[in-house]
C-alpha cells in the first residue's frame, strides 16, 4: 500500500464493535452528516455556516461489507479501520466544503475534482430500535480517482498525498501477507460496485442544483443505471468519503434510570482512545 509510514499502529477503537452492531441492525444505516460551508454573505457573523443532510452508511475503510450483487474486484482483507465511510458526487456541494474547509483551504470548485480534503465534520446515527444515538467528529477526506498514479510518488498532487497520509494512519495491518497488493484503486472501485445500478446512475445526473432550463454539456439523464463497473462519465464523478474519527459520544436513552453517555477521545500521541462515562 502507497501510504505515509507511521511510527505506531492504531489500536482498535472501543466502540468500534458496539458502534458497528447498533448500526448494522438498523433497517437503513442513515446518518446525518454535516460539514462547513464557506459564508456567502458578509453579513455572516462567522466565516463559515453549518450545511447538513442524510447519507448512507457504507462500512468502514478497508472493510467494505460483503455483497453478492458486488462483481468488482476487491482487495483481500489485510486492513482494518475504525473509519466510516459513505459515497457521493464530485459535483455536491459537501465535496467542495471539505475541500474549502480544510487546511488547504480551496478557493475555487476546480481544485476539488481530486483526492483531497480533510475539512471538519460531524456524523449522526440514531437506532429508534435500541434508542442509542452515535456522533462522530472528526475530519473527511475524499478519495477519487487519482487515488492511485501512474507509478513514482512525484506524479501524485498533495491532495492525494495527504488522504493516503491522514487514512493511513488510522489503517491497521491484520493479515501481513498481502499488505503490497492491497489497492487504493480497487477500494474505490469496490465500493463503486457496491452500490445498485440504479445508484451509480445518478453519477451520470445532469449537474446537481443546475436550474433545469439551463443547458449542459454531455448526454446525462435521471433515472438511468449503470452495469458497466468502469462507466467513464459516472466514475468521473464517483467518490468516496472517509470520516476519521477524533471525537465519538454515544448516548442510551433505552432507560431513563441508567442513561449514560459515553466519550471517546483520540490521541495521536499513543494511537490510542480514551472513554470517559458522562450524565447523558
Amino acid at each position: 500500500m502507497a501510504s505515509t509510514s507511521h511510527t505506531d499502529t492504531p489500536k482498535e477503537a472501543p466502540w468500534r464493535a458496539t458502534f458497528l452492531e447498533h448500526v448494522n441492525s438498523m433497517d437503513s444505516p442513515e446518518f446525518v452528516f454535516a460539514s462547513l460551508a464557506p459564508a456567502t454573505s458578509s453579513s455572516s457573523p462567522t466565516p463559515y455556516v453549518p450545511r447538513a443532510r442524510f447519507c448512507i452508511f457504507r462500512g468502514l475503510w478497508a472493510e467494505l461489507p460483503e455483497n453478492k450483487h458486488n462483481n468488482a474486484p476487491k482487495n483481500e482483507r489485510v486492513y482494518q479501520s475504525d473509519m466510516p465511510t459513505f459515497t457521493t458526487d464530485v459535483r455536491m456541494q459537501k465535496v467542495w466544503e471539505l475541500f474549502a474547509s480544510s487546511p488547504g483551504k480551496a478557493e475555487d470548485v476546480s481544485q476539488v475534482r481530486g483526492s483531497g480534503g480533510g475539512g471538519p465534520c460531524e456524523a449522526v446515527w440514531w437506532n429508534k430500535e435500541t434508542k442509542i444515538q452515535w456522533r462522530v467528529k472528526g475530519e473527511a477526506y475524499i478519495v477519487g480517482p487519482d487515488i492511485e498514479g501512474e507509478g513514482e510518488q512525484s506524479k501524485e498532487s498533495s491532495g492525494v498525498r495527504t488522504t493516503k497520509s491522514e487514512l493511513g494512519s488510522r489503517m491497521r495491518i491484520v493479515k501481513e501477507d498481502g499488505t503490497d497488493k492491497w489497492s487504493w484503486k480497487t477500494e474505490l472501485t469496490s465500493h463503486f460496485g457496491n452500490v445498485s445500478p440504479g445508484m451509480r446512475g445518478s453519477f451520470a445526473n445532469p449537474p446537481p442544483g443546475k436550474p433545469v432550463d439551463e443547458p449542459f454539456e454531455g448526454d446525462l439523464k435521471v433515472g438511468e443505471k449503470v452495469e458497466d463497473l468502469d462507466d467513464a462519465t459516472a466514475r468521473q464523478n464517483f467518490r468516496v468519503v472517509v470520516i476519521k474519527p477524533e471525537e465519538v459520544e454515544s448516548v442510551d436513552l433505552s432507560d431513563p434510570k441508567t442513561s449514560r453517555r459515553q466519550l471517546y477521545k483520540y490521541d495521536s500521541n499513543t494511537s490510542s482512545w480514551s472513554q470517559q462515562e458522562l450524565w447523558p
